[in-house]
C-alpha cells in the first residue's frame, strides 16, 4: 500500500517522442508518471485480472493514445474494465478519431484529446482531477516491480 498526494498517472504511448515529452513534463509538474511504450507490455493488461483490493487502484488517471501497435488504447481501456480495474479517469489521445471511435470513448467514459494539444489542456484536466482525489486514498505498487516500465 502507498499513500500520496501526488497523482498518479499511468501512460501509453508507442511515439518514442511524445511519451517522453509528456512524461518529463508530468513529472516536472509533480505527478508521478508510468510510461509504456504499447499496451501489451503494461502489467495492468498482462495479468489476467485486476490485483487491486476494494478500497485501492494502480493509478488515478490513465492517458493512452488510441492507435498503438497491438491493441488501440480503447481495446486497452475496455479489457482493464472487463478485469474491475478501478481507475476511474481516463484519457485517450488521437490526431484522428472515427465518429466510432468518439461513441465507444464516450461509453468508456474517456476523456477525448485531439492531437495536436497543448500540455495545459491535460494539465487543467489533472488538476481537476487532483482536487477530488484524496490524498489518503490507497494505491497499490504491485505494476512497479515489472521490467518492462518506461518511466
Amino acid at each position: 500500500m502507498y499513500r500520496s498526494g501526488k497523482l498518479r498517472i499511468i501512460l501509453l504511448e508507442d511515439n518514442d517522442t511524445v511519451r517522453r515529452v509528456l512524461s518529463d513534463s508530468l513529472t516536472y509538474r509533480g505527478y508521478e508518471v508510468f510510461a509504456y511504450p504499447k499496451p501489451t507490455i503494461c502489467p495492468l493488461l498482462i495479468l489476467p485480472e485486476c490485483r487491486c483490493t476494494n478500497n485501492q487502484s494502480c493509478t488515478d488517471v490513465i492517458l493512452t493514445d488510441l492507435d498503438m501497435p497491438g491493441m488501440d488504447g480503447l481495446q486497452f481501456v475496455e479489457n482493464l474494465k472487463k478485469k474491475n480495474c478501478k481507475c476511474g479517469h481516463v484519457g485517450i489521445m488521437s490526431g484522428w478519431l472515427t465518429s466510432d471511435d468518439i461513441q465507444r470513448a464516450e461509453e468508456l467514459d474517456c476523456k477525448i484529446f485531439q492531437k495536436p494539444f497543448k500540455i495545459e489542456i491535460f494539465i487543467e484536466w489533472l488538476n481537476g482531477i487532483q482536487r477530488v482525489i484524496k490524498p489518503s486514498r490507497e494505491l497499490c505498487n504491485w505494476f512497479q516491480r515489472s521490467p518492462q516500465s518506461d518511466s
